[in-house]
């Protein structure tokens, strides 16, 4: 699929979203490769990066903005001036997180803010918790077996 009909399939999976729309892991993916200009914003608290994993995409096209701190999971206060400083406003944003909340929140935030194209990864990076309670199972951005590197 082309970048416009993945944009497009996401805005239509989005209507009724306050932000652009939201994409699959594999869709994010295919987006990243297709245009340099799509730009990912990894939402999760350093540490969750740090003892977690990172994706492995381009450093160009990866910026990482915490939307909450850690410790404590306090709300990043200077959340939107660091968007403003890794993205432009006519960016194709695609905001991931851990499990696909915070991503949500960050995407609606964004837009509030004049950022058009902020788009939610489904499922974030590690998916939601299995019957015994790992992650990395059921879906993500992991699971999908996209590049990414590990703690």
């Amino acid at each position: 699929m082309s970048t416009n009909d993945i944009l497009e399939q996401a805005r239509e999976r989005g209507q009724g979203l306050p932000y652009a729309g939201a994409v699959t892991p594999q869709e994010a993916y295919e987006l990243l490769q297709q245009n340099p200009a799509v730009r990912l914003i990894d939402v999760r608290t350093n540490a969750e990066r740090d003892w977690v994993g990172r994706v492995a995409i381009a450093d160009a096209q990866h910026a990482a903005v915490q939307w909450s701190t850690y410790p404590g999971g306090v709300p990043n206060p200077e959340f939107v001036p660091q968007l403003s400083t890794v993205a432009s406003k006519d960016d194709v944003l695609l905001f991931l997180c851990r499990s696909g909340v915070r991503s949500r929140h960050a995407a609606k935030l964004a837009t509030e803010h004049g950022y058009a194209n902020s788009f939610d990864i489904l499922e974030g990076f590690e998916g939601d918790k299995d019957a015994e309670g790992h992650r990395k199972t059921v879906g993500g951005w992991c699971k999908a077996g996209l590049p990414w590197l590990g703690a």
